[in-house]
């Protein structure tokens, strides 16, 4: 103010202005600026210039522009009715910078004009009950992942060991007589062949299921959308998925399961956020609708409003009556079997080299015994007890919480 004052000082050679007039025309400078929308990291706005002295009259300063003038764009109704996602879209440029990647589910995040970044942002404020600072970490997580991980490279040209995930995983797209389209992604794990080679390599286990649902959110479009979702509303951009649990037995956790399941638990609950429109587990034990019961008491509303205990899979084509003549018989519906017409990440048998890695050779096998028939011969007799062959234990599978 100093600095404005010795500005607008009058040249002791002109007349000297009255205390009226001084005060009247130097009373825009006293009244206080408009507080900036911007974040704290942005550039702030320009500062108001000090207005020119003419002969014995100063000058008023032209007003600012408005939000209402026409040389300011005035911002979509998404934004200007949504501030916290209107500061997320601000910020973006920073965590596009910060993590060095811009893809998202097939999607280069642009700007708050962009309707597919807007649907994308509004995702992960929902999945973070519109806490900014939470859904700008969330963020920030998922795209550091998908540049280490490439996701859509495993979807598009990733070969995966038929003999471990092999019927295991399958994606079908179902239309409605009014042209909906329905995305469900199908985990049977009742087809697991072999628990230690199908989820002994957490990584492996984890790089085909991601494979299958990048293949799925590639099939809801995200891309193509045209108008932005209601933050409080229905979520076209979901899908479907259903575990089948067929022939498996809960009587203990595996550890190998539990293992893989943590893991993927992590990875999915971070990098795939409102994803999710319902999830049925079929083929589950009477035992499991206790537990879903059970669960109801310490979940969010939000989370268990999307599970579903169906124990005869063969009702399940009920929960879409428009899609019944599509679902498949095994599920009630009166469409082809899933073998027979949905799709599949890309499969292959694994190699001689990869084979012989999982059982020993005959000769290899054969001098282990002949070592330890040597062994014995040379250890003195003795009594001992005969040791009773351990039992073999029931196959076990993840949890029913497993929520990918």
């Amino acid at each position: 103010m100093a600095q404005q004052l010795t500005d607008i000082t009058p040249n002791p050679n002109e007349p000297v202005k009255k205390p009226k007039e001084m005060t009247a025309s130097a009373a825009p400078e006293t009244q206080p600026a408009e507080k900036p929308e911007t974040m704290p990291d942005e550039a702030p706005e320009q500062p108001t210039t000090t207005p020119p002295v003419e002969g014995n009259k100063t000058t008023a300063p032209e007003p600012a522009p408005t939000k209402q003038d026409e040389s300011t764009p005035e911002k979509p109704a998404y934004l200007a009715n949504n501030p916290i996602l209107g500061q997320f879209i601000n910020r973006l440029p920073t965590i596009l910078s910060n993590t060095g990647h811009g893809e998202m589910w097939g999607v280069d995040l642009k700007d708050g004009n962009d309707i597919p970044t807007v649907n994308i942002m509004i995702k992960f404020l929902r999945a973070n009950e519109g806490d900014l600072k939470l859904a700008e970490e969330q963020l920030t997580k998922s795209l550091k992942w998908r540049k280490t991980m490439n996701p859509l490279s495993l979807a598009e040209t990733g070969r995966y060991n038929a003999s471990k995930f092999g019927g295991l995983g399958y994606l079908t797209v179902y239309t409605d007589s009014d042209g909906k389209e329905t995305v469900t992604t199908w985990n049977i794990y009742g087809g697991v062949k072999d628990i230690d080679a199908t989820f002994g390599d957490a990584d492996e286990f984890i790089k085909w299921r991601v494979a299958l649902m990048e293949l799925a959110i590639k099939d809801l479009k995200l891309g193509e959308a045209t108008s932005v979702i209601e933050y409080d509303g229905e979520d076209p951009y979901q899908m479907i998925q259903v575990h089948d649990y067929q022939n498996v037995k809960f009587l203990r956790m595996n550890p190998t399961i539990r293992a893989a399941t943590k893991k993927t638990i992590d990875v999915f609950s971070t990098a795939y956020p409102e994803l999710l429109r319902e999830k049925f587990f079929v083929n589950v034990p009477a035992i499991m609708g206790w537990m879903f019961a059970a669960m109801k008491m310490f979940l969010s509303k939000n989370t268990t409003r999307k599970f579903h205990p169906i124990s005869n899979g063969v009702n399940l084509a009920r929960e879409f009556p428009t899609l019944e003549s599509k679902f498949p018989k095994a599920y009630g519906g009166k469409g082809p079997e899933l073998q027979e017409s949905a799709r599949a990440v890309m499969l292959e048998e694994p190699s001689p080299s990869e084979a012989a890695k999982k059982e020993p050779s005959k000769e290899t096998a054969d001098d282990g015994k002949k070592e330890a028939s040597a062994e014995e011969a040379n250890k003195p007799v003795k009594d001992e007890p005969v040791k009773a062959e351990p039992v073999a234990t029931a196959q076990a599978e993840p949890e029913a919480t497993e929520v990918k």
